[in-house]
This record gives C-alpha cells, sequence and structure tokens, in this order.
C-alpha cells in the first residue's frame, strides 16, 4: 500500500486531488500504467486522473484502452466521504430530453426500473458518469455480453433474454419511471429545471440501515452512555466531539449546544469550524418531539429589515417564493439558525454558486444565464427592491420565523397549522411509528 503524507491529501503542501481544468497543467494529467487486457489478454493502457468537480466532490476517474482488440472500459469512484444519509432518486422519463438527463451513479447504488420488474443490484457494475439512456445501453451490453454461449447451452433462456432486451431498447422510446437508491448518499440525477422544481424528479434522504452501513464498511463504535438528569447544567455546557470537516474531509470539531429561543422551543446548535480550509457550518435539531399538526410560516416583504429577523429551518422544512416559480424541498440546505438573509444567500450558492452542471461540459448558456438571473433576482430581494412573500412550510411544526412585534401579531406574517397528510407522515416516518400497546 502506497503511503501519501497527510498535508498532501489535506492540500496544505499540494493537494493530490487537483481542481478538474481545461488549462495543460503538468500536475493534472493522468497516471498511465500498463496493464492487462481482460479481452484479448494483451497489454493495454490505464490512465487515472485523481480530481475534483467544482462544488461536488472528489472522485478517481479511470479509463482502459487496449490498442490490439480496441476494447476500451471507464470508471469512476467517490473519493470522498460516504454522506451522512442514503438517498432516493425517482424519475419518470417521458421524453428523448429526460433520457439526455446527466447521472451520477455511484458503485454502492441500485438501480430499478419497476415497468419491467428490471433491477440492477449494487456492486455489480462499477460507478458511472453518464446519462439515463446510458445506463440502458450498459445493461444492454451486459445481458448481450454471453448470448452466443447461451444459445449454444440453453437456447430457451437465450431467447427470452432476447426478448427482454427488446423491451429494454424500446424504453428509449417509451414512458417509464427509474429508481435510484444509494445508501452512501453519492449519486446523483440532473435537475435541467434548476433553480425551479422538477415536476418528474423526486429526492427522498433516508437513514440507512444497519445492514447497509455493514455493506459500506461502516463499524459504529460502542460507546457507554453516561446517565445525567442535571438538564441545567447540559445548557450552560458547550459539548466539544470531534468529525470531519464537509469541504476537505480534515479533522475538525463539532460544538453543540441547548438553546432556548423565546416564544418557541428549545434546540440544539451545532456549529463546526475547520482551521485546515477554514470552512464553517451550523446545524439545527429540534430539541423537542414533533407537533401534532404542521407549521406553514407566510412573510410578506415589505422593507429591507426584515432580512435581520431570525430564522430557525429544520430538516423537514421546505422553502417557497411564488413569485419566483421557486420550491426547496425538505433537507436541500439542512436545519439552519440563521437570519432571513443568511437563508436566501445558502439558496443563492446552493441553486447558483455551487450547481456542479453550470461549468464545464455539462453547462449551457441557456442554462448559465437562466440561473445567473434567478441569483440577480435573490439579489434584489435582499436589498428590499422586490415585493415577495417567503413561505416555510414544515411539516413537523419544528421551524420558526421571528415575530418583531411580539407578543403582538405581526401584521406581515401569518401562520397556520395543518393536519398532515398520509404522504407527510410517511417522509417523517410516522406511520410506522407506535406509541401504544408496542408490547403486544
Amino acid at each position: 500500500m502506497s503511503v501519501i503524507a497527510e498535508e498532501n491529501v489535506r492540500g496544505i503542501g499540494g493537494s493530490v486531488f487537483k481542481e478538474i481544468s481545461a488549462d495543460n497543467d503538468e500536475d493534472n494529467q493522468p497516471t498511465e500504467i500498463e496493464s492487462l487486457c481482460m479481452n484479448c489478454y494483451q497489454n493495454g493502457m490505464t490512465r487515472i486522473l485523481l480530481t475534483k468537480i467544482p462544488f461536488f466532490k472528489e472522485v478517481i476517474i479511470s479509463s482502459f484502452t487496449c490498442p490490439n482488440c480496441s476494447w476500451s472500459n471507464t470508471e469512476i469512484q467517490s473519493a470522498g466521504r460516504i454522506q451522512d444519509q442514503g438517498i432516493t432518486y425517482t424519475l419518470k422519463v417521458k421524453s428523448k430530453q429526460d433520457m439526455n438527463r446527466e447521472v451520477v451513479k455511484a458503485d454502492s447504488a441500485t438501480t430499478r426500473i419497476s415497468e419491467l420488474d428490471f433491477e440492477i443490484p449494487p456492486y455489480t457494475q462499477k460507478g458511472s458518469l453518464s446519462t439515463i439512456e446510458g445506463l440502458i445501453d450498459r445493461a444492454v451490453a451486459g445481458l448481450e455480453q454471453d448470448q452466443q454461449l447461451r444459445n449454444a447451452t440453453a437456447p430457451e433462456v437465450a431467447v427470452k433474454i432476447d426478448e427482454f432486451i427488446g423491451k429494454l431498447k424500446k424504453l428509449k422510446e417509451g414512458v417509464f419511471t427509474l429508481v435510484i437508491d444509494d445508501p452512501s448518499g453519492n449519486s446523483f440525477v440532473e435537475n435541467p429545471f434548476a433553480p425551479q422544481k422538477d415536476e418528474a424528479l423526486s429526492v427522498s434522504h433516508y437513514k440507512r440501515t444497519p445492514q447497509q452501513d455493514a455493506q459500506l464498511g461502516i463499524k459504529a463504535e460502542d460507546e457507554e452512555e453516561k446517565p445525567s438528569n442535571d438538564i441545567d447544567c447540559m445548557r450552560n455546557e458547550v459539548l466539544t466531539f470531534n468529525t470531519n470537516c464537509p469541504e476537505c474531509n480534515a479533522p475538525a470539531s463539532t460544538n453543540m449546544k441547548l438553546v432556548q429561543i423565546p416564544h418557541f422551543k428549545e434546540v440544539i446548535i451545532m456549529a463546526t469550524n475547520c482551521d485546515d480550509c477554514g470552512h464553517r457550518t451550523n446545524e439545527v435539531k429540534s430539541g423537542g418531539a414533533t407537533e401534532e399538526l404542521g407549521t406553514k410560516i407566510t412573510l410578506h416583504l415589505t422593507d429591507v429589515s426584515d432580512m435581520s429577523r431570525d430564522l430557525l429551518k429544520s430538516e423537514t422544512c421546505s422553502i417557497l417564493i411564488p413569485e419566483l416559480e421557486f420550491e426547496l424541498g425538505m433537507a436541500a440546505v439542512g436545519g439552519k439558525f440563521t437570519t432571513l438573509e443568511g437563508l436566501l444567500k445558502d439558496i443563492k450558492d446552493l441553486i447558483v454558486s455551487k450547481n456542479p452542471f453550470t461549468c464545464g461540459d455539462s453547462s449551457t448558456s441557456d442554462r448559465t444565464e437562466k440561473l445567473k438571473l434567478f441569483g440577480e433576482k435573490i439579489d434584489k430581494i435582499m436589498a428590499g427592491e422586490m415585493d415577495v412573500h417567503v413561505v416555510l412550510d414544515d411539516p413537523a411544526g419544528n421551524s420558526y420565523l421571528q415575530n418583531v412585534y411580539a407578543p403582538d401579531p405581526d401584521p406581515e406574517m401569518t401562520t397556520e397549522k395543518y393536519t398532515r397528510t398520509f404522504e407527510q407522515n410517511e417522509d417523517l416516518g410516522l406511520n410506522d411509528m407506535k406509541t401504544e400497546g408496542y408490547q403486544e
């Protein structure tokens, strides 16, 4: 095993993973290794590139070509850390444009097409950066690989596989549902309508099972919890624990504290500071239970002073700006305790600055111009030059927006309590939760 100094990996003495660039940089050239071709068993050439996709993560790209038989193969592997939650993308493919959507599929992801009862299990294919059409072509190529042998040894099986291959090819002209389920959270499906909501694409995050953690090689450390009943001491104490920076993955420390928000409830605030890259982030968790009713808060922005209102956005809260036809789903920017201006800046960074498909070969002039126009509108809102409404819709009821007239009602803000739908309870995991008679 090769040993790489930690300062080189972290970027102190020159990072191993270079920013992807079109410049002819000598340090950003792929490494070439002579290796055996598994098709003709002659020597071919493998090229390996350690790179970092802007605003995405570190990846390892490898490509093999054989000059003797012209066989080639490409792979992509994530070099970043495993995400905190798994992710599931469900896309209703209806047109040729949908077939051209770019897809990052990790090797731990499961691909399903429910109409054909077709599934590609995890770890049966290497990770790839492709399109939906490319995923289907790859599946067809895998099924056709040993057809000549099947025709000679098991002709009935070969006929059935040929029929199924025909059904897969017909998907390119039909309507079907594609599901990509990745417990590592490192897969991605493009939204060509960003920053607007994609009606055909739904994204959901979930907590991994112990079996999925075992498949990913994650070992939970057994730690004995020390019983403590002194809640007042915990409120006055800042807890610190070791973690990794979400940007550069270097060792960092996270501070955690219980905070009581006036006229609301108790929350847990966690802040991470990285000494290596200077990255700072904060996250908020609800300190109480899920409320019986959901909460929908609507604020009419009439003055630039509204930007300084304190805001608590939980992980289950979605954000809407009707005048911009903009909707940001739950868990997109995580839980935050900030101001309204800080939330709008985070939205602009997520949609415009940190969008991986606005640079390089993936970008188009129309998409870049549309996102640039959206960023300018966000700037106008923060400057108080646009008359808009900001809606916080939290089915768990754990979000909060400051009432500057408290304890009197705010004339520009309305708070609505509503009963959750079955789908919202399903997203929160409440339908399967049994709190009474669970011993039975």
